[in-house]
């Protein structure tokens, strides 16, 4: 498919041009805020054996995907931003692609997948931990590590044939859609088997995600007042990083697919890096001061042990339902 020789200019940069240096700097705190609190996160969970629990499982598995984005992003970004030619090469261009595109699925697979979760621990607390068995844990990890892994690859095989001729990549990371623009000749199917595509990494977990919310608005009219409380406070995590996910993917998915031109260059980068830049560092956050014992445990590293060991105790029996605060 690819010349070694051949690269793309990545023509956004060049509106950056004037504070290219700032922004270098803010790229640079993002990456470093993204790997030390999500890093911090799976640590505190891996360390402490009560915080081994299904939803803390997924929350790892959430903060990882994050650290592997956010490292397709932002190294490559920080290097094109201080280059002379903010060119790059079509290979790395394509590996960004797969990266990236991998990325983006997993996050809502895992984040259906925590909906699931977060359905079984309010509809079923009796039964949550013999329904979330190890081994249907580690079941649904590896079909959530593999699913976005198998239906892209299917996709981005057709990309991979297709010979280059364009040199030119509008914006400040790769996607497929402009990968394909460059080509020499684009074949009628590709444009419906991406639109295909689009509907497998979005329909399944939508089902999921919209069937465990309603059964548990059916469970939540039932309880009492304090009860309906405690459940939407275990959901509130889950819920602000899903519209922070949706709102990002959203817009690339619509700028990817239709002319963006009438709105600001400068708004329409921000918002095609929203997905890969925001949630990164909010998702740990929202998952690791927002729910009780994880955040109790990271209190641990900074306040003295009497205080945190008394808190400890006290939330170590809460009931699934109670998980978050």
């Amino acid at each position: 498919m690819y010349n070694a020789s051949q690269t793309f200019k990545m023509t956004a940069f060049s509106v950056m041009e004037g504070y290219k240096f700032c922004l270098f700097a803010l790229f640079l705190l993002l990456y470093f805020l993204t790997v030390v609190i999500n890093v911090v996160l799976i640590a505190v969970i891996h360390q402490n054996k009560e915080l081994h629990q299904p939803m803390n499982v997924f929350t790892c598995m959430l903060s990882l995907n994050e650290v592997y984005g956010s490292t397709a992003l932002l190294p490559s970004t920080m290097i094109t931003l201080l280059s002379q030619t903010h060119e790059v090469s079509v290979q790395w261009c394509a590996a960004q692609v797969f990266f990236l595109h991998t990325y983006a699925g997993a996050e809502f697979c895992i984040l259906a997948l925590m909906g699931y979760d977060r359905y079984l621990a309010i509809c079923y607390p009796l039964h949550y931990y013999s329904i979330m068995s190890n081994s249907r844990i580690r079941k649904l990890i590896v079909l959530v590590g593999l699913y976005p892994l198998v239906v892209f690859l299917c996709y981005f095989s057709l990309t991979l044939r297709l010979r280059v001729c364009g040199t030119e990549m509008p914006k400040l990371h790769c996607v497929n859609m402009e990968l394909v623009r460059n080509a020499c000749s684009i074949p009628p199917y590709i444009s419906i088997v991406g639109l295909a595509l689009l509907l497998f990494f979005v329909v399944p977990q939508v089902l999921m995600i919209v069937f465990s919310y309603a059964q548990i608005a059916k469970v939540c009219l039932r309880l009492q007042r304090a009860s309906q409380r405690s459940a939407v406070k275990t959901c509130v995590p889950h819920l602000v990083s899903l519209l922070n996910y949706t709102i990002g993917s959203l817009f690339e998915v619509i700028q990817s697919r239709f002319d963006m031109s009438h709105m600001a260059t400068e708004a329409r980068i921000f918002l095609s890096l929203y997905f890969i830049i925001i949630p990164p560092v909010t998702n740990p956050v929202l998952y690791g001061l927002g729910t009780n014992l994880v955040r109790i445990h990271i209190l641990k590293l900074f306040v003295k042990p009497k205080i945190w060991k008394s808190k400890i105790s006290r939330a170590a029996g809460a009931q699934p339902i109670n998980q978050s605060t």
